[in-house]
């Protein structure tokens, strides 16, 4: 059932407010953020994250909060595995890291914006085709499995990629960083800088995990409220969680095996429904225990590396 606009409302209002406070009041100015006050941030978007739920699951009904939980857990630990993408496009475009924060404000509300419409149009097909949600729970079981078995060297590089060959055909480009400026115009010809490619492959890379986190979330619950502001609270803090964790992303090794057994249940969660109902209480503690047991095991075996 949707919720009454008044909360959607308020939502908005908090959201407004946050990316004042963080694009207009405290980074007006274009400077390279450190690892202290990015951690900060980070913190303080998921107190605020953590404080929302729990205004959910008490002013409104304990399975929405639940249920924002599990999809907010979801999304934050998917969001990881974007800022490696991320860390990638910016060591292989050579950003200077005080121009990345530039590219990560556009590339994140282009992210709000595209997850709106595909939050939107995933609803709207659940709405006329409900065993759609089938579907969504076998492609995660398929992602989920092959994210067990995936492995770096399946990976393809950046130089390899079609689609940048592709924009470097059709679009005139420059070699050189032109400050903070995404275009440039040399002689009577506009160019793109390597800011704007790097700002597309971000762009790109958050259109490939939403087809991922939001198939999951729509198999936590359908409530379309809590499935946008599950995922715009994750987003909101990306930037800051990007700063945060670039220079330690190779600590979270096995996160990743703990997050595909989470899409694994998840998935599982929509065909066991004809033989047993999961609570939503359960579907948080299981995907806590799994998504904490991944971090800790991570840190515990790359103890050792160098940093």
């Amino acid at each position: 059932m949707d919720k009454p606009l008044s909360l959607w409302i308020g939502f908005f209002a908090i959201v407004l407010l946050l990316l004042a406070f963080d694009l207009g009041l405290l980074h007006r100015k274009e400077r390279e953020i450190n690892i202290k006050e990015s951690l900060w941030l980070s913190l303080g978007y998921i107190f605020i994250s953590v404080c929302f739920g729990f205004a959910v699951l008490f002013f409104i009904k304990p399975q929405d909060g639940d249920d924002f939980f599990t999809g907010y857990l979801i999304e934050k630990s998917l969001s990881i595995d974007n800022i490696f993408v991320i860390s990638l496009v910016f060591i292989h475009f050579k950003i200077p890291r005080l121009h990345q924060y530039r590219v990560l404000v556009w590339g994140i509300i282009g992210a709000l914006l595209m997850r709106g419409v595909m939050i939107y149009l995933g609803a709207e097909l659940i709405d006329v085709f409900h065993p759609i949600l089938y579907f969504f729970g076998a492609f995660l079981l398929f992602t989920g499995a092959r994210m067990l078995f995936i492995t770096e060297a399946d990976e393809k590089s950046l130089e390899e990629n079609k689609i940048l060959r592709w924009l470097k055909s059709k679009i005139p480009m420059t070699d050189t960083f032109h400050g903070n400026k995404f275009f440039v115009k040399e002689g009577v010809i506009r160019k793109a800088t390597p800011l704007f490619l790097a700002l597309v492959f971000i762009e790109l890379a958050d259109v490939v995990f939403a087809v991922d986190s939001v198939p999951a979330v729509f198999s936590v619950t359908t409530d379309k409220f809590i499935v946008y502001t599950s995922n715009i609270f994750a987003i909101l803090g990306l930037r800051a969680l990007y700063f945060a964790l670039a220079a330690m992303l190779h600590r979270f090794a096995y996160l990743k095996y703990a997050l595909s057994l989470v899409l694994i249940f998840i998935g599982s969660k929509i065909f066991l429904a004809h033989f047993i109902i999961i609570p939503s209480i359960v579907s948080l503690a299981v995907t806590i225990a799994l998504l904490t047991g991944g971090i800790i095991l991570s840190l515990y075996k790359t103890r050792m590396m160098p940093k």
